[in-house]
Formats: structure tokens, sequence, C-alpha cells
């Protein structure tokens, strides 16, 4: 009889972590990638029609951002797919939020423990490496490059949200 209350105790725990990436991985991603792809796209058009600067240069480091923003996206959501396979409880601890009283007040939750469980002690460094890479690579394109700064900004974080959605797209069809 235990066995049957942890199984069930997994499977809630998979469902949050996996009402947890819809609702604040995924849901997010799709909107922030639509508008940074129109913002991308809108500073390309620019640069074509109103400047007449747009070179096959200009086409080759926009594709470049955008391809370093994809494989970050790729990077980043297999780490998170690692998660939610092997340890769902980080999500699911992510999902769970205090219970409010009209007081305001959080209520007491006796019966669990405190502590949170946490994903690699590696990942904010891994975070924070991604972002510079990717603020590095728009700057290189934009000071040195063919691309500009409007179109050199949004287009990796284009790739980088699209990337997540491709990628966890089975997630979606659930």
């Amino acid at each position: 009889m235990p066995k049957l209350v942890t199984v069930k105790q997994q499977e809630g725990l998979e469902a949050k972590a996996t009402a947890y990436v819809k609702a604040y991985m995924l849901f997010p991603a799709g909107i922030l990638g639509l508008i940074s792809m129109a913002g991308g796209v809108g500073g390309l058009g620019y640069q074509l029609i109103a400047t007449d600067t747009y070179t096959w240069e200009t086409f080759l480091q926009s594709s470049g951002l955008l391809l370093l923003g994809g494989v970050l996206g790729w990077v980043q959501t297999t780490y998170h797919r690692w998660i939610l396979r092997y340890r769902p409880e980080v999500f699911a601890a992510r999902m769970r939020q205090p219970m409010l009283k009209k007081s305001g007040r959080p209520k007491r939750d006796t019966g669990t423990n405190q502590d949170s469980p946490s994903g690699s002690p590696w990942a904010p460094v891994a975070y924070m490496a991604g972002l510079a890479l990717l603020l590095f690579g728009s700057t290189m394109a934009v000071v040195y490059g063919a691309v500009y700064p409007v179109a050199a900004y949004f287009l990796p974080w284009a790739g980088f949200f699209w990337a997540k959605l491709f990628f966890w797209r089975t997630v979606l069809k659930n």
C-alpha cells in the first residue's frame, strides 16, 4: 500500500512540473519570441528599405545571431528537460505557492520541508555566461559588422525563445 501512495505522489509532481513548464516557461517564450522576431525583422527591414545598407554580410551576420540564440536556447532547454525528467520536484516546488489568508499572511505548511529543491549549482553561472555571449555577439555585430543595433539585439533573443518552443514541443502536445 505505501507504494501506491508514492507512485501517486510522483505522478502529482510530474503533472505540477509539466504545468509549471507550460505556464511559466513556454507561454512567455512564445510571446517574447514573437516580439523579438518582429523587432529583429523590423530592424532588418528598416536597414533594407530606408538606408539601403543591407548586404550579404548583413544576411550572414543576422543569420549567425539567430543561430547563436538558437543554440543557447537548445542548451537551456536540454538542461530544463533533464530537470523535468530526473528531478521534477524542482519545477513542482516552484509551482506550489503559499496559500494566503484573508489577513495577507501565508499559511504555515507544517508537514513539508521548507527547503526548496534546486537544479545544478552551476546553472546561474551558465545562465550569466550565455547572457554575456548573446550580448557580446550582438555588440560585435553592431560595432564591427553590418547589422543595425535594433536587429542585432533582437535577433539572438528571437532565436533563443523560438528554440525553446521548438525543443519543448513534446510537452506542448500533452
